[in-house]
């Protein structure tokens, strides 16, 4: 696939930007390209379990995205697929000659973020902004592009082993990986990588992997009570809305570790009623993080403990879950050293780094390259830079569409090699 195809799809995935488990449009497009190819796919139950989905989305999200996606163009019956059985899709390529099975992760996703629209972004000015309330403002748009175009190479079948193209929705929340792995999509894979552009990096720079990220757990915590007149009967109420504000105070307020670096947040806080009316059922959703795996499950214990005790202080049962998480992974040396071999086949990349930062943020991708790594494989997450105009999820972010480009040439030399 020469450059221009490449970001043709990119452009195309960015303009029709889809939230997690809603990729039906990006979906559609993908397998319409692999399948064009005559290369194997795999979706539904080989792909994704569906029914480990924590917080699937609602029907009337299913019927306002599926709705889009055929306006867009998009089959009603593709749309029925994808909505039944999940927009996850695994392209497997055979090599010609013995070799490890090599896995890579490229998410499909996009943000609740409204674009920018000014003549100054290069997606307004080229015709390519989203026309959807969503925005790619993290570069998934351009991974999906990566991921066809490593297809479309490889198909020629000039490489030892195998290479396993994941193409996972939701990985915004860290929603989407855990159930790809619970349908077995790692199962024999030696060699996991995940790609990601930007990072605030200069085009031409690719860091081998990255070593700061942050183990995420998201949480939701329904607290119900029992409504009551506010000055008639006061005593008779239990304050779902109370309880609720106790324990965002209190889990905000948790204590830091001396082990590693912890972060905690609050992000939503909902109840309905009236001035008059002791709140019977208040929602908050929050995560936690840290550097170390280890650190984030006591910091959940801890959480999970003033959530209860926020609860009984105030007499109302709480129903606690996770809907998403990564983890933390550590790149492989002999990885690292392949990486280093095929930048150097890449003219365009003009600095490559072993080990680096990402700025702290959280991929479910981690946890497909640990559960290789935990298997006895190997694995790295591969950062790319694209020059962004703006930070990751902010409404100007953009990538220099030549990384993509640098991204594909330095992936293919790597599974060739």
């Amino acid at each position: 696939m020469q450059p221009d195809r490449i970001i043709a799809l990119r452009r195309q995935f960015h303009a029709h930007a889809e939230p997690g488990f809603l990729e039906y449009r990006t979906a559609s497009v993908i397998l319409a390209e692999l399948r064009s190819r005559d290369i194997p796919v795999t979706t539904g139950a080989g792909a994704i379990d569906v029914a480990r989905i924590a917080l699937p989305p609602t029907q009337a999200e299913q019927d306002e995205w599926g709705r889009r996606a055929v306006e867009a163009g998009t089959a009603a019956d593709d749309v029925a697929y994808f909505q039944q059985h999940g927009t996850a899709i695994i392209a497997e390529l055979q090599g010609n000659r013995p070799g490890p099975t090599w896995g890579l992760r490229v998410d499909i996703d996009a943000l609740p973020v409204e674009e920018e629209s000014a003549d100054d972004h290069a997606p307004a000015a080229g015709g390519y902004r989203s026309v959807t309330p969503y925005m790619h403002a993290c570069g998934h748009d351009g991974h999906a592009a990566i991921g066809l175009a490593l297809a479309d190479r490889l198909q020629d079948g000039d490489f030892p082993g195998r290479v396993r193209i994941l193409f996972q929705p939701a990985e915004e929340g860290v929603r989407g990986a855990q159930p790809m792995i619970d349908a077995g999509v790692t199962r024999g894979v030696d060699r996991m990588l995940a790609v990601h552009l930007g990072g605030n990096l200069p085009t031409g720079t690719v860091v081998g992997g990255v070593t700061d990220a942050m183990a995420t757990t998201k949480w939701t915590a329904r607290f119900e009570g029992e409504a009551s007149h506010a000055a008639a009967a006061p005593e008779l109420g239990r304050h779902a809305l109370a309880a609720a504000a106790q324990a965002t105070l209190a889990i905000l307020g948790l204590t830091r570790f001396a082990a590693a670096d912890t972060r905690v947040n609050v992000g939503t806080f909902h109840a309905d009623g009236s001035a008059n009316i002791i709140p019977a059922v208040a929602t908050i959703t929050y995560e936690t993080r840290s550097t170390s795996n280890d650190v984030l499950d006591d910091l959940n214990r801890r959480a999970e403990a003033v959530v209860q005790g926020a609860a009984q202080m105030y007499g109302v049962t709480v129903i606690s879950k996770t809907y998403g998480r990564a983890a933390v992974s550590q790149p492989d040396g002999d990885l690292l050293e392949g990486l280093a071999r095929a930048a150097d086949g890449v003219p365009a990349v003009t600095t490559f780094t072993p080990k680096g930062a990402s700025g702290g943020g959280s991929d479910d991708a981690h946890l497909l390259i640990r559960a290789v790594q935990e298997a006895g494989g190997l694995g790295t997450y591969v950062f790319v830079g694209a020059s962004n105009p703006a930070p990751h999820h902010h409404r100007r972010f953009d990538v220099d569409e030549n990384a993509i480009v640098i991204a594909v040439d330095l992936l293919e030399n790597l599974f060739r090699s």
